[in-house]
């Protein structure tokens, strides 16, 4: 019971620490600052591998390759922009290399892209608040709009995810994926449309449920890295 206890608050702790501290603390060997900042970083990390790979596994995979590369790189991280900023530029590069491995022919296209002069964006049906109907239905919205956001072509599948998980701004979206603004916008609008004409009769919710990566499923990524780095001494 205090050993349980002890955990509790040393987790408590750990979820009032900055980012900077717990990026000083993982760079010093802390194992629990690196796990926490694998339990805060899981959800971005995920959603964005998921949005370039074609499967859940994949995604895994690609994430635990950022942490390790993150983690044994701390010492190039010059905070010149936040940890979580470049920790993802990271998962970016490292998924779209996964899928040039698997598919050495292929070339992600992140540029070319015909520039659509548009300032509207559609909006996407049921971005209002839950009824009581609609949150007994939530799990299986989830997995409607998995299925569907999947199904989407990975230059409209990440932007989309970045955009409507993430919070991510335009501007920021282009930043991190080398592409003008307005390729955004028409890239946003192109998937919206793809996702309405095949939902608008069917969804009542958003968008922050899907690809979720947290409960095991997040405590089993931050296990794999820590032994990962215990193994190469950096821990």
């Amino acid at each position: 019971m205090i050993a349980q206890l002890d955990e509790q608050i040393i987790e408590l702790a750990q979820g009032h620490r900055t980012e900077a501290e717990l990026v000083t603390a993982s760079r010093s060997g802390d194992e629990t600052a690196v796990r926490e900042l694998v339990r805060r970083m899981n959800p971005r990390l995920f959603r964005i591998a998921r949005g370039i790979v074609a499967s859940d596994a994949e995604a895994e995979d690609a994430v635990q390759e950022t942490y390790l590369k993150a983690f044994t790189q701390l010492d190039s991280f010059r905070a010149e922009s936040g940890f979580s900023t470049w920790i993802t530029r990271i998962a970016i590069n490292t998924a779209l290399m996964q899928i040039r491995r698997a598919r050495p022919q292929e070339a992600y296209d992140t540029v070319a892209e015909e520039e659509i002069q548009t300032t509207s964006i559609l909006a996407f049906p049921g971005q209002q608040p839950d009824r009581p109907e609609v949150a007994l239905g939530r799990t299986q919205m989830r997995l409607l709009l998995e299925e569907v956001v999947a199904a989407l072509p990975a230059e409209l599948r990440l932007p989309f995810l970045l955009r409507e998980t993430e919070s991510m701004s335009i501007l920021a979206i282009a930043r991190d994926l080398s592409l003008n603004p307005i390729t955004v916008k028409t890239r946003l609008f192109r998937a919206r449309r793809r996702l309405r004409s095949a939902l608008e009769d069917r969804i009542q919710g958003g968008f922050e449920a899907i690809f979720p990566f947290d409960g095991a499923r997040c405590a089993n990524m931050a296990d794999r890295v820590v032994a990962s780095l215990k193994a190469d001494k950096y821990l």
